[in-house]
């Protein structure tokens, strides 16, 4: 208890020196003599929920953030189960209880209310009433069934409920006997302390779309996929035979058969020549490289790296290992010799398809040089002396081929690198049915139009590409955009939209955000009814400046290398800007505390997918080759993602950080994404990036390293007028003690910004 009243009176005084308020001051306010808040402040007399009632009120944050280090987050109602309310640490005994410990806002006055038990209620609609203002209900004796718009909630005593009033509710009591419960009503007026909102709200087109696309006649997936849907949304997934899986016999060769020349991939070169693919020839061309493959001493089991950037050839090569039963392995053309070096070794890659392009293949080569002189080295838009030039010799092979039965299921078909943002990246190993998982991400995630064309910007080099520019796509029948850029550019990229008339389109925020900065409404993009963004979280500000410009919502997603779309707003969804959504129904995931107890409304947590009741076809079969780090993620019928969020009241996940990501402070716990949020609202600012430094006194701060616009200079004011900014727009704790500009943020390979080297 010592120790819990230290750490609230710290925080007392760490926010009363950040606002510059004086001892006296605060005195004042709180209605205590000056000595005697010294004492106070210091820890060493007891709190009155009035005097941290009062503190909290003047330094313009929640009781929650003084007395758990935390803020809360629900605005519409949170429920608070029997002897878990947040007490207010005291030395004599006695034991207060916040009862609403995660809602914003909150003012108080008590009622006792007897609720008589009545037989006809039982049967019939709840009655509901609303009025202005919050309710407080904590239940005595009896149960209490309450409805507060659309959620329905059974109460029995020690529970309790705090909720907008303004929204419809009611409540009877239920199991034969009266229920007491006291109600807090609290009346209009300003509450006791307020949170600004992070972004003033603009006035908004109408959603131009949110309707599931059709799906295609008599489908191929259906042979795989069943869906229960209600009311257009996705509420149940079941697959047959995944066992028998094999994406390039089941789906391409299948396509080819049914509609042999139907448009699969529509590609464009650096120089924007055209090269049109349908599923027949796709089938074709993979059947030739799958037979060029085994003459060059490939096998079922193989490893083989394809480095291809967003060349046609990566999705010849896939398909052809597929269906000889070799493991793909795409990597980015960014590598260099080291990079080649460890992932040749850590994946046993026994051959290897590169690009011509730059230095890639003279990298690739120095590393096998060192590591392994008999890999098997094909070469790809050009020729290199010791390689073979595989765009020229597939061809020369027959176009036919006899499936492989046993190809298939749990056998691995792909494995990817993670992004190593802490340590060196470990090998992600997916089976067969991994491309099964993607059905949910093309049709209820990116709405792919199978008489439309799809476009996800992502080169091959990265999982990402697997979600957008193959597996899911071609399951429901969409034709797949890829353009071959060498750097990306708005300017080059915008103008596509209207020429090919793409319907669909998925890219991280970043993208977005330079879209608007650089004039997205000087740009045609009426043929676009569905977009979609994943690979780091929403800032609000891109979500509402897009909406304005296109009339269409982003919808955010959330996965990893170890997984398929785990967490989305999908289709038929209102999505919350800069809220991931919710669970995938593929997937039973869950947020747990420390101890593994499934977290409470508001309360944050890690993301964990149950595997006790089977594996779902998205999940990886494990690390490869590293059994000790495969346990230490998936363990106990759990799979640990490593990334904390927190559940509102409508089951939509907001993100918070990875775990070792979040800043502890003054005994305040500081969740980075909520800060870079506020700071990206800035017209200025491009990217930001918040990270722990250590300090000696506070034991940790927080640091902004920031990316300003082009013409924008830093300098020390700037600098305070960001901090002043922050302290105005969330609880002023939580402002960057250090900012720092920068020219660029330091990335991985894969685009993640690399923290660590950033909390020096």
């Amino acid at each position: 208890m010592e120790k819990i009243i230290k750490e609230v009176a710290h925080r007392i005084r760490e926010s009363r020196e950040i606002l510059g308020i004086s001892e006296a001051e605060m005195a004042q306010c709180t209605g205590v003599s000056l000595e005697n808040y010294r004492t106070l402040e210091a820890g060493e007399t007891d709190f009155t929920f009035t005097f941290i009632y009062k503190c909290a009120a003047r330094l313009g944050v929640d009781t929650t953030d003084l007395l758990k280090g935390e803020s809360p987050t629900l605005e519409e109602y949170s429920v608070t189960r029997a002897g878990r309310g947040l007490p207010i640490a005291r030395r004599r005994g006695f034991r207060y209880e916040n009862l609403a410990p995660l809602f914003k806002n909150k003012t108080v006055e008590p009622f006792v209310v007897t609720a008589p038990f009545s037989l006809e209620e039982q049967h019939a609609p709840i009655k509901l009433s609303r009025h202005e203002g919050h309710e407080f209900d904590y239940i005595l004796s009896g149960r209490l069934k309450t409805v507060i718009d659309g959620h329905e909630e059974i109460l029995e005593p020690g529970d309790s409920i705090y909720y907008d009033s303004s929204k419809p509710h009611g409540m009877i009591a239920v199991d034969g006997e009266e229920c007491r419960f006291l109600a807090v009503i609290i009346a209009n007026g300003a509450a006791a302390y307020d949170y600004p909102e992070n972004l003033e709200i603009p006035v908004l087109p109408e959603v131009k779309y949110n309707t599931l696309s059709p799906l295609p006649e008599n489908p191929v997936a259906a042979k795989f996929v069943e869906c229960v849907e209600e009311d257009g949304k996705l509420k149940e997934i079941h697959f047959h035979d995944a066992d028998k899986f094999n994406f390039a016999y089941d789906v391409v060769d299948a396509l080819a058969a049914k509609c042999p020349d139907k448009l699969a991939l529509l590609h464009l070169d650096r120089e924007k020549n055209e090269t049109l693919f349908t599923f027949r020839e796709l089938s074709l061309l993979s059947n030739r490289a799958a037979n060029y493959f085994v003459s060059l001493g490939i096998r079922e089991g193989d490893t083989v790296m394809l480095v291809l950037k967003r060349h046609w050839q990566f999705w010849i090569a896939s398909l052809a290992l597929h269906k000889l039963g070799a493991v793909a392995i795409p990597a980015t053309f960014m590598l260099v010799e080291k990079d080649f070096a460890y992932r040749y070794k850590a994946a046993d890659v026994r051959a290897i398809v590169c690009t011509a392009d730059g230095e890639t293949a003279m990298h690739a080569e120095n590393a096998a040089a060192a590591v392994d002189p008999g890999l098997i080295k094909m070469i790809s838009h050009g020729e290199r002396d010791g390689w073979h030039s595989f765009d020229t010799e597939f061809m020369n092979y027959p176009d036919t081929w006899e499936r492989r039965v046993d190809v298939c299921g749990d056998k691995p078909m792909y494995m990817l690198f993670t992004s190593g943002t802490t340590g060196y990246p470990k090998v992600a190993a997916h089976s067969f049915k991994y491309a099964l998982g993607h059905y949910i991400t093309a049709r209820y995630w990116h709405n792919v139009d199978p008489n439309g064309i799809h476009f996800t910007i992502s080169d091959t080099g990265w999982g990402k590409a697997l979600w957008g520019k193959l597996y899911g796509q071609w399951l429901c029948e969409s034709c797949v955009f890829a353009y071959d850029f060498d750097k990306f550019d708005a300017h080059d990229l915008l103008p596509l939209f209207a020429r090919y008339h793409i319907t669909t389109f998925c890219a991280p925020p970043t993208m977005f955000r330079f879209f608007i900065k650089e004039h997205l409404e000087n740009y045609d993009l009426s043929s676009l009814k569905h977009a979609t963004i994943a690979g780091e979280a929403l800032n609000p500000e891109v979500f509402y400046k897009f909406r304005e410009y296109t009339g269409l919502s982003l919808m955010e997603g959330f996965g990893q290398t170890e997984t398929t779309l785990t967490i989305g707003n999908f289709v038929g969804d209102t999505p919350k800007p800069g809220s991931m959504g919710h669970p995938s129904p593929m997937y039973d995931v869950d947020i747990v505390d420390a101890d593994g107890r499934s977290c409470d409304v508001g309360e944050t947590g890690e993301i964990v997918v149950r595997t006790k009741a089977g594996v779902p076809c998205g999940l990886f079969l494990g690390y490869y080759h590293d059994e000790e780090a495969t346990k230490k993620v998936w363990h106990d019928g759990y799979y640990h993602t490593g990334d904390t969020a927190w559940r509102d009241e409508d089951g939509y996940f907001w993100y918070v950080g990875r775990i070792d990501d979040v800043i502890k402070s003054s005994g305040y716990r500081i969740g980075p994404f909520e800060i870079e949020s506020v700071i990206m609202e800035l017209p200025y600012v491009l990217e930001c990036a918040i990270t722990a430094v250590p300090d000696p006194i506070r034991g940790q701060v927080v640091k902004a390293s920031i990316v300003l616009v082009k013409g924008k200079e830093g300098s020390d004011e700037l600098k305070k007028e960001i901090q002043n900014y922050v302290k105005e727009h969330t609880a002023p704790y939580k402002y960057p003690r250090i900012v720092e500009f920068l020219p660029e943020l330091p990335k991985t390979i894969s685009g993640k910004i690399r923290r660590v080297e950033l909390r020096k």
